[in-house]
């Protein structure tokens, strides 16, 4: 391929190829997935097959439908929270606290799945106080977060006052932010990894797992906090985790934020370098600039100004 050929695919309008990369980075995830997860969701298949053939084998009484009555029992119990090694009663998922809890999982889209409304009028409200409390909590969380920046930029700007050198006040500024991300990684990962360690009873793989999962709203569900009908938790424990959630989020928004800045930075700095070589090679041989590319950079100077 030729340096015309190569400058004229370099003419392709940035969302085109915004969308190949995210394309093409969304099916390498699928690949890399499929390899890790796929064998062992293939074992697992089977294991549950010899694991039902067992049971009826062992327990001759059971048929196929029997044995089909008691997984459904089994799955009620575990959508209602109790448990059923032991006859006493619990509260269930619906007590004031957990729907508490449930309510935030809502407005923050995190939405594990372990419990949800199954009364006509419960999903009917659900989704009312999703639609306005889902931009109520953005503009929340987004103001927070500026807050949060705020109070960096503010020490940042204080400590560099008392600074002589540039040198010293770029080291200085460096710092603080590297200050403020390890803060947020001790307040909102590890401290919590020790707290699900102990009262969850998993891993601490396991719990950080659970906290990136939780504070990018992904919300898988495979763990889920206050969640288990044989362990007991203090109201405390719910309340304390709601504000986790909530600050935990901004944080990790303002976080995301500053990747998105650096990577329009180098979208912008890919672009500039990009239009310097097509103006040097459009003005040696007479060419005019792509149209496409035209609209879409009048587009972009648009959004700047905005």
């Amino acid at each position: 391929m030729g340096y015309k050929e190569i400058l004229n695919l370099a003419r392709v309008p940035s969302i085109l190829l915004l969308g190949v990369i995210y394309m093409t980075y969304v099916l390498i995830g699928g690949v890399v997935f499929w390899t890790l997860e796929g064998k062992d969701g293939e074992m697992k298949i089977q294991r549950v097959i010899q694991d039902q053939q067992q049971v009826l084998n062992k327990y001759s009484c059971l048929n196929h439908d029997n044995l089909q009555e008691i997984i459904q029992l089994i799955q009620d119990a575990s959508k209602a929270g109790v448990s059923l090694k032991s006859n006493d009663t619990k509260d269930g998922f619906w007590k004031f606290t957990t729907s508490a809890v449930f309510a935030a999982t809502v407005v923050t889209t995190i939405g594990y799945g372990n419990i949800s409304p199954s009364t006509i009028g419960g999903q009917i409200f659900c989704v009312f106080f999703a639609l306005f409390g889902i931009p109520l909590n953005v503009v929340v969380l987004n103001r927070v977060g500026k807050y949060m920046l705020a109070i960096e930029r503010n020490i940042s700007d204080f400590l560099e006052e008392k600074m002589d050198k540039k040198g010293k006040k770029l080291c200085m500024r460096f710092s603080i932010h590297f200050i403020s991300y390890l803060t947020g990684v001790i307040l909102f990962f590890v401290v919590p990894m020790f707290v699900f360690q102990e009262r969850e009873g998993w891993t601490y793989p396991e719990s950080l797992y659970f906290c990136f999962i939780s504070l990018s709203t992904i919300g898988f569900g495979d763990y889920v906090a206050d969640n288990n009908p044989e362990r007991y938790y203090p109201d405390w424990y719910n309340i304390l985790g709601a504000t986790w959630i909530f600050f935990g989020l901004a944080w990790l928004a303002l976080v995301i934020n500053h990747v998105i800045e650096n990577l329009e930075r180098l979208n912008n700095y890919m672009k500039g370098w990009w239009g310097d070589k097509k103006a040097k090679d459009n003005a040696a041989n007479g060419e005019e600039d792509n149209p496409e590319t035209q609209v879409e950079e009048e587009y972009d100077k648009t959004s700047e100004q905005k």
